[in-house]
Formats: C-alpha cells, sequence, structure tokens
C-alpha cells in the first residue's frame, strides 16, 4: 500500500510513515472494532454530572457514524469499544473525527459547568485494533469490570457511566 506525500507529488511506502504523538489509529478498516482509553489532565477529576455529560457525548453518534458496544466514564479516565459505521463502499465514518467530536463537545460542556475554559482531556493514552471476537469479549469484560475492579460499584450494571449495547 502507498499513498502520496504531503505536499508532494510521489508516492512513498504506509510503513514509513513518520509516528506522532498522537496514539490515534493512523489508518482505519472497515468492519473493525477499537478499543479506546483517554485521560484527564494530570490532576483532574470529573464530578458525577460531568461524567453524565462525557458519556451523553460518547452515545450521541451510536447508530448514526459508530456502533459503541460499551463504554465506562471512570472519574479521571475512560474506556470504549466502539466501531465505526461502513459510509459507502469500503470506506467507515473516520474514528479521528468521531473521538474529535466526542472529546471536544464534552470537554465543551464540562468547563461551562465549571466556569473554566481550556482543555479537560490528554490524547488517547490507548487505543488498538480489536482482532478476532476472542479479543472483543475481553476488551468488553474489560470495560464491564472496570467500575467493580476499582471499588466503585457491585455490578457494573448498578454504575451510573456505564454503558453497553445488548447483541
Amino acid at each position: 500500500m502507498h499513498t502520496k506525500k504531503k505536499g508532494g507529488t510521489g508516492f512513498q511506502p504506509v510503513s514509513s510513515f513518520k509516528i506522532t504523538r498522537r496514539n490515534l489509529p493512523h489508518w482505519q478498516e472497515p468492519d473493525r472494532a477499537y478499543f479506546l482509553t483517554w485521560r484527564c489532565l494530570k490532576g483532574q477529576v470529573l464530578a458525577d454530572e460531568e461524567r453524565t455529560i462525557t458519556l451523553d457525548s460518547l452515545r450521541y453518534w451510536d447508530g448514526q457514524k459508530w456502533t459503541l458496544y460499551a463504554a465506562v466514564v471512570m472519574p479521571d479516565h475512560v474506556h470504549a469499544l466502539c466501531q465505526p459505521l461502513v459510509k459507502d463502499e469500503g470506506s467507515t465514518y473516520d474514528l479521528g473525527e468521531i473521538l474529535h467530536s466526542v472529546k471536544s463537545f464534552s470537554a465543551h460542556r464540562i468547563n461551562q459547568q465549571r466556569g473554566t475554559k481550556g482543555s479537560i482531556w490528554q490524547d488517547e493514552r490507548f487505543d488498538r485494533i480489536v482482532r478476532d471476537e476472542k479479543e472483543l469479549n475481553e476488551k468488553w469484560q474489560y470495560i464491564r469490570n472496570n467500575p467493580v475492579k476499582n471499588g466503585l460499584s457491585e455490578k457494573a450494571e448498578d454504575y451510573p457511566w456505564f454503558y453497553e449495547v445488548f447483541l
């Protein structure tokens, strides 16, 4: 696979792309799920209503541009298991654009609540393409168990900032 050089007319192999500080997948594959994690800026913790804003922001695109299989908004980080929807033959909605919308909208609303300005979220700290059904189930269970493991709830279903779709 090759791509055009930015600002040039030649082509270069994908493998020679420079890795950026942003850890978002550099390309997407249709019909693939992604496991994503991002954190609040150092020292910031989300209040209950801010976690609600964040979960609502994640759910906004569900069914429109992605399928959100599971998500949990913890006091200082977010986990999401999602799959961008196919918009036309071999092309999916852009995961980076969806995440930018989720994070920008939630940060804007949180800042309104706080009466502040500025960043709320760090860049993604970890993300990956989910390789198979086994890994999908493992990531789903990881998200499901996160509030329980951290002592925030006895069951995932009782944690108000946990979401999952039933397949």
